[in-house]
């Protein structure tokens, strides 16, 4: 069954060699893969272990090491053939790869090493337990997050402020966070999400609250114990361990995380969390 993900990845890998100079963007590399969007970048980076930028700049740079080796075509010409129409921006990435100059590297006697090619990481196949369950298609309410994940608890505490305000908490049957953007690719301060709780008979959206509708459908749901600061550890190993041993293939809608109970009454160690990774029928 991880062949099946592995020969996704290579064909991203493919795609990329066969035309180091385009673009390569997250979408058409999704579509390579056969992907979701909301999970692709986040399944490669977790299999190979490096980002998809990182891969495209490796690969860029291996070949263009390969045509400095043994071409003759300009320093200029082959950054251009590569992806890097700028000299000077050819020279620095070459150099943080290499050490050297593209122009040193060419003139260098000995032979440089060359970084190795794709290898596909490891992990214990049952280190968190993952059941699969139908969930029924719900709604929540909540208030937007804008910035760093880590600091999804500053947002959680202004939810519960707007809840008590509204009288809502004896309704509140479940917490929920919503993650939109993958931390590997997007920068801290413009990551999206969404602190929510669900609640009885809301049909809408109170005054102050956003609502957000969360598919219904076959879902994975991990279970994992312990403190916050685990969660990153825990999705790499669901996305890069679990989903590939899997079978499943992930549907195009974003994860959540609903919160067994809270670090208000709860020492860190005994924090338990259920992530929700919505699967293909």
């Amino acid at each position: 069954m991880a062949a099946d993900y592995h020969n996704r990845i290579q064909r991203v890998h493919a795609a990329i060699h066969a035309d180091p100079s385009a673009e390569h963007s997250l979408d058409d590399l999704a579509d390579v893969a056969a992907l979701s969007r909301f999970h692709f970048h986040r399944v490669f980076t977790a299999m190979t272990g490096e980002t998809v930028a990182d891969a495209v700049r490796r690969i860029r740079l291996k070949r263009a090491a390969l045509a400095l080796r043994g071409g003759d075509a300009s320093v200029a010409e082959v950054g251009r053939a590569h992806g890097y129409p700028n000299p000077g921006s050819f020279s620095r990435a070459f150099r943080a790869a290499y050490g050297l100059s593209p122009s040193q590297f060419r003139k260098a006697r000995e032979e440089q090493a060359l970084p190795t090619y794709l290898a596909f990481k490891q992990g214990d196949p049952a280190m968190y337990p993952v059941t699969l369950s139908d969930q029924p298609a719900r709604s929540v309410i909540g208030i937007a997050h804008r910035g760093p994940y880590p600091r999804m608890g500053e947002t959680f505490q202004r939810l519960s402020d707007r809840l008590a305000a509204a009288g809502l908490w004896p309704q509140v049957r479940a917490m929920i966070a919503v993650y939109l953007d993958d931390p590997a690719i997007v920068a801290p301060d413009k990551l999206r999400g969404m602190a929510a709780v669900a609640v009885n008979g809301a049909a809408e959206a109170p005054r102050g609250f956003t609502t957000l509708d969360l598919v219904g459908g076959r879902y994975a749901v991990m279970r994992v114990s312990g403190p916050y600061a685990g969660l990153a550890a825990a999705y790499d190993w669901l996305y890069g361990t679990w989903l590939p041993h899997s079978g499943e293939t992930p549907r195009d809608a974003p994860c959540y995380e609903q919160y067994v109970n809270t670090p208000l009454d709860t020492a860190p160690e005994d924090l338990r969390t259920d992530i929700f990774l919505p699967l293909a029928d």
